[in-house]
């Protein structure tokens, strides 16, 4: 779909209903855990730790020349030490490691490229030379050409490191984390102390997850939890020892109590249906967690016609805040725009907490008036690279910091819980044609009108399939040719667009309707000069 206009603009995808959530995950706090069963959950972390670092390493070390064949063998070697179910989770974990080592490799070297090219092409323009929207222009200054030109050696030398280990299959994972790696050499900037960095390490590289199969007890044999929330974990060859029940296992004194999704749980695994867990400790608060996930099959909730049945809410995301505005079925706005605000500062805690309470009240508006909610469909990987926008420091902190990937998935997950369909559209110009067509009309004496929810307007009306632009204020009545004709309401090439608009059926206003002649669409009929112009035919009588 391409909207017409001036110009050459991109191609406009349409509007689609988002896909519900893939997978589940809840998580509730071990309360009462003695000092024994925590002494437990060390060991065993600690033990299987050390085994999916050394699993890990042979990962690594096998590159491109990993097959089935070796990935048993890497079990059979992982079996001896733990357990058979273990050494299944194990390897897995260490092949998603992988494999996203391998993705997130392949990204860096498609932004190095991207900065290259943008680099050699400015590099080849003169000094102070201007750019255009689809291109940047040449640098300010020389000073800065020669700082860019060493640059661009810089970059060309890593580009060709990356893709010559990207051809090899050779990928760097840290267990624990490569920020927290860092850390330990920087620790008066990281605020820790070295007992306090060992502390998170330690906790940071411990193994204590295990994948559900289904028609086992409870979901789940390794780590399993019962539908009263009794914990017990089967132990590795080494620690069975330390079993308190039989069949070497080790049966927790805590007991666990999901509030959330509760109902859900407990029907999985009172059918012995696959549920993942995943133990694991907060250094910070002193606290054990324990997470239950499972999958769940991607479905539309509605389709888009349903969805945009008595109108929808139009959301533009912002880097501090979501406007919204809501929309009837003709996409006209409703009401008083909202506005929900979230700060992203502090740690990572605090943002994941701001931007739930922010999606909360935006879903909880839209349910109380039974309306989908649609957003943009944005992706900012290739906006925040530093070779794009140059000196616009600000303006590249301000995309990196926007919590696009992170606000879509929540966003999806808690309105498919809630029954809201999600609808998501293409991003091309809604800031500018919501600021351009829809600010001045909506601003009032006492409600100004700011760029962000325009551009929720424009979002909602392409959901909704109508057009963003307005049609121009029509030409003063007494001389149409001293203001110009309309251009905004049909491009020069579409056809017969000299002819009236069709007739809408019914009285549109109280008053009597005019005569209509049959050739009102002909340009001849029209007094104009140099054309003929109906006459009616007079009835002679003597």
């Amino acid at each position: 779909m391409v909207e017409a206009g001036k110009g050459s603009l991109r191609r406009i995808d349409p509007p689609f209903v988002a896909l519900g959530p893939s997978g589940v995950a809840i998580r509730d706090r071990i309360k009462g855990l003695t000092p024994q069963d925590e002494k437990v959950l060390r060991l065993v972390g600690d033990h299987l730790g050390s085994l999916a670092g050394k699993d890990l390493k042979a990962r690594c070390a096998a590159g491109l020349d990993h097959d089935s064949d070796r990935w048993a063998e890497r079990k059979r070697d992982l079996t001896v030490e733990s357990s058979s179910r273990w050494a299944g989770s194990i390897t897995k974990t260490t092949h998603d490691q992988w494999a996203l080592a391998r993705r997130s490799q392949l990204a860096h070297i498609r932004a190095m490229e991207a900065g290259v090219r943008t680099i050699a092409h400015r590099l080849s323009l003169p000094v102070g030379s201007k750019g255009s929207k689809k291109a940047p222009g040449g640098y300010h200054s020389a000073q800065e050409w020669f700082a860019k030109s060493r640059r661009l050696g810089l970059l060309s030398h890593r580009l060709e490191r990356a893709r010559a280990d990207f051809e090899a299959g050779r990928v760097r994972v840290v267990r624990g984390g490569k920020r927290l790696l860092r850390n330990r050499h920087n620790l008066d900037a990281a605020q820790l102390t070295e007992t306090e960095w060992r502390a998170r390490w330690q906790a940071g590289r411990r193994f204590l997850q295990a994948d559900g199969e289904s028609g086992k007890q409870y979901g789940n044999e390794t780590i399993r939890v019962t539908p009263e929330g009794q914990v017990s974990i089967r132990l590795p060859v080494p620690l069975a020892h330390l079993a308190n029940a039989g069949h070497g296992r080790y049966i927790l004194t805590a007991k666990v109590t999901f509030a959330h999704r509760g109902d859900q749980w407990r029907d999985r695994v009172s059918a012995n249906r696959a549920v993942a867990y995943r133990i694991h400790q907060d250094v910070d608060r002193r606290r054990w967690y324990l997470t239950a996930s499972w999958t769940v099959p991607q479905v539309k909730t509605v389709p888009l016609e349903a969805a945009r049945a008595g109108g929808l809410i139009g959301v533009d995301t912002n880097a501090d805040h979501l406007a919204a505005w809501r929309l009837d079925e003709h996409g006209n706005p409703v009401g008083d725009p909202r506005r929900f605000g979230y700060d992203l500062s502090g740690s990572i805690g605090h943002r994941d907490a701001q931007v739930r309470h922010a999606l909360i009240g935006l879903l909880h508006w839209a349910r109380r008036h039974h309306l989908a909610v649609a957003i943009e469909d944005l992706n900012l990987a290739a906006e925040t690279t530093r070779e794009k926008h140059g000196r616009r420091k600000r303006f590249r902190h301000l995309i990196s910091g926007m919590p696009i990937g992170k606000l879509r998935a929540r966003l999806v997950a808690m309105a498919a819980e809630l029954g809201i369909t999600i609808v998501a559209v293409d991003p091309a110009y809604t800031s500018k044609w919501g600021a351009q067509h829809w600010r001045k009309p909506l601003t009032t004496t006492d409600r100004p009108v700011t760029r962000h929810q325009a551009a929720a307007v424009a979002i909602g009306r392409r959901a909704l399939g109508h057009p963003i632009r307005r049609r121009t204020a029509p030409p003063p009545h007494d001389r149409s040719d001293r203001a110009g004709h309309r251009t905004v309401q049909a491009a020069p090439e579409t056809p017969r667009r000299q002819e009236p608009r069709p007739r809408v059926p019914g009285p549109r206003t109280r008053s009597a309707p005019p005569a209509r002649a049959a050739n009102t669409g002909n340009q001849d009929a029209q007094h104009r000069s140099g054309r003929p112009t109906e006459h009616t035919p007079l009835t002679l009588s003597l």
